[in-house]
């Protein structure tokens, strides 16, 4: 990883504060009911936990969202919710964290996504999902269009984070790249399986190595596969700079000059990778729009993982352990 001193660290921080990120993805709830484990159930052999607390935070696209602030931009989140006491919940908490809520749409068609997580002892027991991934219908997918063209010209960068729950179709992901461009907008992805292959033509798109051994249809075994799998990305999909995380073996940064830079991870130990490609994504975007070389906005990305791996659940990067992490490059 390249050095970035103090001064460089905030230059790039001042250049994209206050700067507007247009977050269009998949939005989820995450839900956790904490407990104690009591006794064996008679009716099936399987805990019975004794709820006590329960708590609710961002997941998918409004995760990024979440870091995006924490980093000191305006993210506007844009997405689908249901009609339901879980949808009015996320709008509760957009507004407690002072975010925009016009660019959400409730849909009585469809619930919100919700992924929760039952805790018994400090104990993950079991998860259950709520959730509808069939792809949105004409309908909604226009009603979704006109919330972007509203505010994309007013953005400064725009991030597609695909959960593979129904909202990025190909044709919302098609239109909304071809008028970022149109703008002249950074435009960064965070990628599934399903549309993988639809995301062309924008500033950077970043796959885990899973990610991309699904949709090139390969085994990565080593760095030559890795470079194989990268160039073949840049080549297909015309974009500018591809990332691929590669988890403790850190990442790899393919650019449109043929260039490749393999960048060890920023993690000391890892307690939780939850959230942690949604970091990377909030301050690579960051970073990007603050300034940074690509060299510079990859470096500080992996801190920020590294630094969100190190804690137990979903979190936001904070700013200031980002800036000492950067700057002294350790992790506390």
């Amino acid at each position: 990883m390249i050095s970035i001193d103090e001064i460089r660290f905030d230059e790039i921080i001042a250049n994209s504060k206050d700067k507007q990120v247009l977050v269009i993805g998949d939005l989820m709830v995450d839900q956790y009911l904490m407990g104690d484990v009591t006794r064996i159930s008679p009716e099936a052999p399987v805990p019975v936990i004794e709820v006590n607390g329960e708590s609710l935070k961002f997941g998918g696209a409004a995760n990024v969202a979440l870091n995006i602030l924490s980093l000191g931009c305006d993210p506007i989140l844009v997405g689908i919710i249901g009609n339901d006491r879980m949808g009015e919940e996320f709008l509760k908490l957009l507004s407690e964290y002072g975010m925009e809520t016009k660019g959400i749409f409730q849909s009585s068609q469809r619930p919100t996504t919700v992924k929760t997580r039952i805790i018994g002892q400090s104990q993950h027991i079991a998860r259950v999902d709520r959730e509808n991934k069939k792809y949105l219908d004409t309908n909604e997918q226009f009603k979704l269009f006109e919330i972007i063209e509203k505010f994309i010209a007013q953005s400064d960068s725009i991030i597609l984070e695909d959960y593979n729950k129904g909202v990025l179709t190909k044709s919302i992901i098609e239109k909304t790249i071809d008028l970022g461009n149109k703008n002249d907008l950074l435009i960064t992805v965070d990628p599934k399986f399903i549309n993988f292959m639809d995301y062309k033509n924008v500033s950077l798109f970043k796959p885990n190595i899973k990610e991309t051994e699904e949709a090139l249809a390969i085994k990565i075994q080593n760095d030559t596969d890795l470079e194989k799998a990268g160039y073949t990305l840049l080549e297909q999909l015309n974009n500018e700079n591809i990332l691929i995380t590669r988890g403790s073996k850190g990442m790899s940064l393919f650019s449109e000059d043929g260039s490749v830079a393999h960048i060890p991870t920023g993690a000391r130990k890892v307690a939780d990778v939850s959230g942690a490609g949604d970091t990377v994504i909030s301050t690579l975007t960051t970073a990007m729009m603050g300034g940074a070389s690509k060299e510079e906005a990859v470096t500080m990305s992996n801190y920020a993982a590294g630094i969100v791996c190190e804690e137990v659940g979903i979190i936001p990067v904070e700013l200031s352990k980002l800036r000492r992490v950067c700057v002294d490059q350790y992790l506390p």
